[in-house]
């Protein structure tokens, strides 16, 4: 028997500080929700969390522009369905104006009413969304995936000449010739708007197409990920249980272990 080595003693304190050590990551991974603590839990697993978790984040973001795409096209969408009941009333008009028991005034009155119903549907070709035109010559394109593909949605210009030339005030209909005249302008503005929210409707298909597919596919990013890191409370539980029991038997042993030496005062004694 020794005094000045307790090796005993030491060999208890080393796995005490060990089973210390699991305790505290133990407790650690159970607080943060998170099985990777530090990179030497898991190097690798680290290395590929990482990645997943920067792929999810611009999954994210392009949904978000596909969402803002979605009430880009829409809003678009609300003004053009008013340009619709503008154009359909205007052909109502011109029609009502080659009534031949309607003299001049009655038909200064139509358009008067047309003038400005074309000057309402004028004024919406400069409406915006958040700073972008509504209805500019060329497409918008919208990211449509965590890298650099996109999709160019199909433009919408009131400044094309089908609209034009019921708008830019030429288009009369003050007696029965310009008022036919007018009604065939009035008539293709109409197919061109009809053709115009097709495409516009097609749009949104595709965006929304594109936006399911990166939702299923965050998703299944987000699974593998959460194999990775995410802590399996169940099992960690059971982990810190255990290892909470070593603590307190180290701690009871090591306190033993430090006593033996005190035999050796009863043969000195």
């Amino acid at each position: 028997m020794v005094i000045n080595t307790n090796v005993t003693a030491q060999g208890s304190a080393d796995l005490l500080a060990t089973s210390s050590a699991n305790l505290a990551k133990s407790l650690q991974r159970l607080s943060s929700g998170k099985k990777i603590i530090t990179p030497d839990d898991d190097s690798a697993g680290l290395a590929v969390s990482m990645k997943f978790d920067a792929q999810s984040k611009r999954i994210g973001a392009a949904v978000t522009n596909i969402s803002n795409a979605v009430s880009f096209t829409k809003t678009q969408d609300g003004y053009m369905g008013q340009i619709s009941k503008a154009l359909t009333r205007m052909s109502e008009l011109a029609v009502s104006a080659q009534d031949q028991t309607k003299v001049t005034a009655d038909k200064a009155l139509y358009n008067d009413e047309f003038q400005k119903l074309a000057a309402y549907v004028q004024d919406i070709g400069s409406k915006d969304f958040n700073g972008v035109s509504l209805f500019a010559a060329t497409g918008n394109a919208v990211t449509t995936d965590d890298n650099t593909g996109k999709f160019t949605m199909a433009a919408v210009n009131l400044a094309n000449t089908d609209y034009t030339a019921v708008t830019s005030g030429s288009a009369k209909i003050t007696d029965s010739t310009s008022a036919a005249t007018t009604l065939q302008l009035v008539k293709t503005a109409i197919t061109q708007l009809a053709a115009d929210r097709s495409a516009e409707g097609s749009n949104l298909t595709r965006l929304n197409y594109s936006k399911d597919q990166l939702t299923v596919q965050k998703t299944n990013i987000d699974a593998a990920n959460s194999v990775i890191s995410d802590v399996d409370v169940a099992t960690e539980s059971t982990n810190f249980a255990k290892q909470n029991i070593l603590v307190q038997s180290g701690t009871a042993m090591l306190a033993q272990a430090n006593t033996q030496a005190q035999s050796v005062l009863k043969l000195l004694g």
